[in-house]
């Protein structure tokens, strides 16, 4: 049976007026993963798949984790910096140009990944696939007034069943 609230929140998440609760929203994911071990998010308990995402931080050189809404796609998993519709990329896209290896979690699996950012031809195949998968982000990429990077992470042995 499909989760009814996933329809729900592709629904909110093209209302302009969440995207000013993004703060609110992140804390509240991040409370609930922690107490639930792990196990699940607020975008996992929508029915739409998520990873935590762990990246060495560009400057510091300290882990830096952040709870994605992610595509998966076999061995690969599709992640976009839409940053909320903020003007500027999020830190962990600049972590993974800076360094493309990584750790994914869903649920209480972590492996490694490897990041690629991509453009061209394949940008655009994957911004259409992304904009069928989450409608909201096309809202995101006009407030924002930037093009949103788009990264394929490979995770080998798959993407990790939630």
């Amino acid at each position: 049976m499909r989760n009814p609230l996933t329809t729900v929140a592709r629904t909110l998440g093209t209302r302009p007026w969440l995207m000013r609760h993004a703060d609110l929203i992140v804390r509240l994911d991040h409370r609930l993963h922690t107490l639930s071990g792990g196990r699940f998010g607020l975008v996992a308990l929508a029915g739409l798949p998520s990873v935590r995402l762990t990246t060495t931080g560009r400057r510091s050189g300290l882990a830096r984790t952040a709870n994605l809404l992610c595509l998966p796609r076999g061995e690969e998993l599709v992640l976009i910096g839409s940053n909320w519709g903020r003007r500027h990329d999020p830190a962990w896209t600049h972590n993974l140009r800076a360094r493309p290896a990584a750790t994914v979690r869903r649920g209480r699996r972590v492996l490694p990944a490897r990041a690629r950012e991509v453009d061209g031809a394949e940008y655009n195949r994957l911004w259409a696939e992304l904009q069928e998968f989450w409608p909201g982000y096309e809202m995101e990429r006009k407030a924002a007034e930037r093009r949103l990077p788009i990264f394929v992470l490979t995770v080998p042995g798959g993407c990790l069943p939630q």
